[in-house]
Parts: C-alpha cells; sequence; structure tokens
C-alpha cells in the first residue's frame, strides 16, 4: 500500500501575530513556521500503519504544496519522523486556497497512484477544514473525515483527515535531523502542473479583534457571591 500525506507549514501557533502597521496583512516578521500540527498527526497516522504491518505500506510519500523555503523545511521534518520521500510543489506567488490546493493534489495523486491520502481536518491558521473533502471529490475517492480513532481502514482509494485526538506524534530525533539534510526533496513548479490557479475567493480586510468585555467580577467570601447572584436574579 502506498500512502500519500499532504503537510501545510503554518506560522507557529503558540506566537502572537499581529496585524501590519498599514492593516494590509499580518506581521509574520520573526515569526517561526512550523508543521500543521493536524498534519502532523496525519504523518504520525501514516508511520504507525507502516510499523503495524496493516495494510503492507511500502512507501510514504510526504507532499507539501507550499513556497519554497518554508515547504522544504516541514518535508524535511516529515523526513526526519520517518517519511520515505518528499515532493515540493512551489507556490511562491500563489494564493492557496483550498480548492487550488486540492486540484494539485489531485494531479499528483494521478501521477504517484496512492492508496491512500491522509491529511490534517484543517489547519490553525485558516481553520477551513476543505482541502480534503473537495481532494476527494475531486478524484471520486471514499473519505473520512476529522478521524479521531483508526479502526478498520477503508477500502483503497480514500482521503482521510485526521483530528489532533487520534494520536501524539512522535518527535524528529537530532540524528535523523541531521541526516535528512542530506536526502533529497523533489520539487515541481506549481505552474508548470497545467491547472487552473485562478483564486475564487480573496481576503476583503484585515482588523483587530474587538477587545473582551469582562462579563464577571471578583468576589471576597461566600455571603457577597449570594448577594451578587441574588441581585443578578432579580435583575434578569
Amino acid at each position: 500500500m502506498r500512502l500519500l500525506v499532504a503537510i501545510k507549514p503554518i506560522p507557529d501557533p503558540a506566537v502572537l501575530v499581529r496585524l501590519r502597521l498599514d492593516g494590509d496583512g499580518v506581521d509574520l516578521d520573526g515569526v517561526s513556521v512550523v508543521m500543521n500540527p493536524f498534519d502532523e498527526v496525519a504523518l504520525e497516522a501514516a508511520l504507525r500503519l507502516r510499523e503495524s504491518g496493516s495494510g503492507e505500506v511500502s512507501d510514504i510519500l510526504a507532499v507539501s504544496v507550499a513556497p519554497s523555503l518554508e515547504g522544504e523545511a516541514i518535508l524535511r521534518t516529515a523526513l526526519a519522523m520517518g517519511a520515505d520521500r518528499a515532493l515540493l510543489i512551489e507556490a511562491n506567488s500563489v494564493s492557496l486556497e483550498p480548492l487550488l490546493v486540492a486540484r494539485v493534489l489531485q494531479r499528483v495523486c494521478v501521477e504517484q497512484q496512492p492508496d491512500l491520502v491522509l491529511m490534517g481536518n484543517q489547519a490553525p491558521d485558516v481553520d477551513n477544514c476543505q482541502t480534503g473533502p473537495m481532494l476527494a471529490a475531486l478524484l471520486g475517492w471514499r473519505q473520512a473525515t476529522a478521524v479521531s480513532a483508526m479502526g478498520e481502514l477503508l477500502p483503497p482509494p480514500a482521503v482521510i483527515t485526521t483530528d489532533l485526538t487520534l494520536n501524539r506524534p512522535r518527535y524528529a530525533s537530532l540524528p535523523n535531523i541531521m541526516r535528512t539534510r542530506r536526502l533529497p526533496v523533489a520539487r515541481e513548479d506549481i505552474a508548470a502542473l497545467g491547472i487552473d490557479l485562478t483564486a475564487y475567493t480573496a481576503v476583503v480586510g484585515y482588523r483587530q479583534p474587538p477587545p473582551r468585555v469582562s462579563l464577571g467580577r471578583r468576589v471576597h467570601d461566600a455571603a457577597e457571591l449570594a448577594e451578587a447572584l441574588i441581585a443578578h436574579q432579580v435583575l434578569s
């Protein structure tokens, strides 16, 4: 069985990002890029399928549709975790909306002929939850979304999107990270795939969320709490 795992680079979710001073986009200067944690779970699921002997997994291909530097960085992490091969579809000046990514992955699936595609159910940067279902629809394959437990596999071919609760991904060891620096990462330019790169969605603006309004107050003892609750009940 051949597995394809789609992975996406995202800004580190642990870092608080802010809008640019001109309001035109998010300021990502100095923000590190990491693998989408949902995709990391999908990769771990693929690795465990191979280790368990279930389905006789012969190949795990990690694929990223991303700008060159960010995509290569997370693909090398995928190789360090245990993926067999890595393919980067370089998209340096393209709006990577879910439908476009699904079309690219469809083309990769036609070329690579995987039995299963695994990817995260969503990504914390946009939370669209659309790429996996769109890919399954384009391919005409079965799909299972937001998978939180792996029992009997869907009959291939199928697309599986994973939830964070499915497993706990392994760490890429330092020796493996050093080793993968010498491994090749295959590259293709998105413009050379011959697919429609038209964007069907557009960002019309950015703004900070409104400040949170406090809905409670601190009380000092049970008597004050009881008094506050009685007053609230009378007012409501």
